[in-house]
Formats: C-alpha cells, sequence, structure tokens
C-alpha cells in the first residue's frame, strides 16, 4: 500500500496507528470513489492547464508587452502586457504537480 520508495531523508516515519489510518483512508476513498482512488494511485490527480513551457512563455512575453508598452508610453499595451504577464503566472501556479512525489497510494 504505502510507497517504500519514498525518499528517507525527506520523509517523517509514520508511527503504526498512522499506518493503519492511512489504509483506513485509502480503502474508504477506493470504496467512496474508485476513480479517483485510481488517479491517485496513479499520480494523475490535479487540476489540468495548459501549464508548462507555454505558461513561461506566456509570463515572459507578457513582461517584454509590458516593458514595450512602457517605452512607448501606451496605456493599452502596458495593460495588455500586465495581463499576458498575470495569465501566465496563474497557469504556472495552477499547474499540475507530479502526485507520485508526494503520492501515499501505491
Amino acid at each position: 500500500m504505502l510507497d517504500a520508495d519514498l525518499d528517507k531523508e525527506n520523509s517523517m516515519p509514520l508511527t503504526h496507528e498512522e499506518r493503519q489510518q492511512l489504509e483506513q483512508l485509502e480503502h474508504q476513498a477506493s470504496l467512496d470513489d474508485p476513480a479517483f482512488a485510481e488517479k491517485m494511485r496513479d499520480g494523475l490527480a490535479g487540476p489540468s492547464s495548459v501549464a508548462g513551457p507555454w505558461s513561461l512563455v506566456l509570463l515572459l512575453a507578457g513582461i517584454l508587452v509590458l516593458l514595450a508598452g512602457v517605452a512607448v508610453q501606451s496605456i493599452v499595451v502596458g495593460i495588455a502586457g500586465f495581463l499576458l504577464m498575470g495569465a501566465g503566472t496563474y497557469l504556472i501556479s495552477d499547474a499540475p504537480k507530479s502526485t507520485k512525489e508526494f503520492s501515499w497510494w501505491k
């Protein structure tokens, strides 16, 4: 059940009672929502987004457009750059995190 490959340096050991509670939670989750439990086991849970290199490109493009707006003293171009930066930042922060790294489901 528990991932035996967890890094010993970065993980806190669980007591016997905590392991039992975790196994009970895993079992209950698999009974309540089998599809969710399967996603958690596979490490696929998390929000889906366009994140990745494109969100970083969007953020950098926003910075460039904002700087261009300041250079040409255009409020509209500056606002567009700010919105692009905000969208890129949102996509980066909303990116799916690897659940394999923190997964207790196995």
